[in-house]
């Protein structure tokens, strides 16, 4: 999957916009601390972000209520992060929507081809090729 130099520039634009957006919620947040899922879930919060966690196989983790769907958080929020397998994310894609969210940031694994198609397709401000854990550990 190649993308552009203006693709590129692009991106950088919506990694910035997203970044200055204060609510996030984490797709495939996950108690398992060495898991990416948690890192960024965890990392999110520390930078000051109000984040939210997304795991049907989850009611809650360190004492904070998860959520089966993006479709039952309590709140809208701006920025969906997907931690998960590109299968899932292709499904995730039409909950966010119907959840009105605006920016999709797809972590390294979540995506493949299709997935990105939809997630065009759906209207979707989105980045990937990137990491937020280490987007934010860069800013420390």
């Amino acid at each position: 999957m190649g993308y552009n130099f203006t693709e590129v520039r692009s991106m950088e634009n919506i990694k910035e916009e997203m970044l200055e957006k204060k609510l996030w919620v984490v797709a495939g947040v996950t108690a398992k601390k060495d898991r990416y899922g948690y890192k960024i879930w965890k990392k999110l919060k520390e930078h000051g972000y109000e984040t939210y966690g997304v795991n049907p196989n989850y009611n809650e983790i360190e004492g904070e209520k998860i959520y089966h769907s993006v479709k039952d958080l309590p709140k809208k929020v701006d920025v969906l992060d997907m931690v998960v397998r590109p299968n899932i994310a292709l499904k995730t894609l039409e909950e966010a929507k119907e959840a009105d969210i605006e920016y999709i940031w797809f972590q390294p694994g979540s995506y493949n081809d299709e997935v990105i198609e939809k997630a065009k397709e759906l209207g979707f401000k989105i980045l990937y090729n990137d990491c937020v854990y280490a987007t934010l550990r860069q800013k420390e």
